[in-house]
């Protein structure tokens, strides 16, 4: 899959966001990388031979105080390109589905939801936008 067709399902995915909490998404940046960094890996405490599908960097929206704003460096979600493509062995219909489920669950960080809530929600079936 090339870069353009990669980066277009990630658009894709956020598209599907619905406008509520799109309009809430404020100073994010949504990047690709190939892979995630040796420190990335560290700091999140994946374990060697593991990795990460994607990954927010930031203060989640409900940890905000009153005083937060003004010069402050973007949050951002990195989705990495490398692990979801090798996770779906090429499979077009599995790499789009593993886009949009990476993109929302590191949306889902933005609005300070946990691993274990929104993996609670995964198995139930739903996003966090219902």
């Amino acid at each position: 899959m090339s870069d353009e067709e990669f980066e277009r399902l990630v658009s894709e995915s956020i598209d599907t966001i619905p406008e509520r909490f799109l309009a809430k998404l404020d100073n994010v940046a949504i990047v690709i990388a190939q892979k995630p960094t040796k420190t990335q890996l560290h700091s999140n405490g994946i374990p060697e031979h593991s990795t990460l599908l994607g990954l927010y960097e930031g203060v989640p929206l409900p940890a905000r105080g009153e005083f937060y704003g003004g010069m402050v460096i973007p949050d951002k979600i990195t989705i990495f390109r490398g692990p979801i493509l090798e996770n779906t062995h090429g499979d077009p219909q599995a790499i789009r589905e593993l886009v949009r489920s990476t993109v929302w669950h590191e949306i889902a960080h933005y609005f300070g939801y946990a691993d274990e809530q929104i993996e609670e929600r995964e198995e139930k079936g739903t996003n966090f936008s219902q």
